[in-house]
């Protein structure tokens, strides 16, 4: 992955998301499927002032969906849990 600003695609605001970030200091990201650990932490620390000491990455199946007769399956996709050693970052913001 050469363009860092192509690996992070977004937050994931869920509740689990915003749980581990007030306790463990922890922002949850989807990601690009081809990222790797130290581009994840390369991206972070380059987008947003903060300091990141660890990265876990967990690819997520996509589920199998049906309207009427017709069946699909949504894509797969990857999302990183991101531990922050220094710094914080707020989407509240954003929103």
């Amino acid at each position: 992955m050469k363009n860092l600003y192509g690996v992070l695609k977004g937050p994931c605001l869920t509740e689990k998301a915003s749980f581990l970030q007030e306790s463990d200091n922890k922002i949850v990201f989807k990601v690009s499927p081809d990222a790797n650990k130290i581009s994840i932490k390369l991206a972070v620390e380059k987008m947003f002032p903060v300091k990141v000491r660890d990265v876990h990455v967990a690819n997520m199946h996509g589920k199998q969906k049906r309207v009427g007769k017709f069946s699909g399956v949504r894509s797969d996709w990857k999302k990183a849990y991101v531990t922050l050693s220094e710094g914080k970052i707020s989407f509240a913001d954003e929103l």
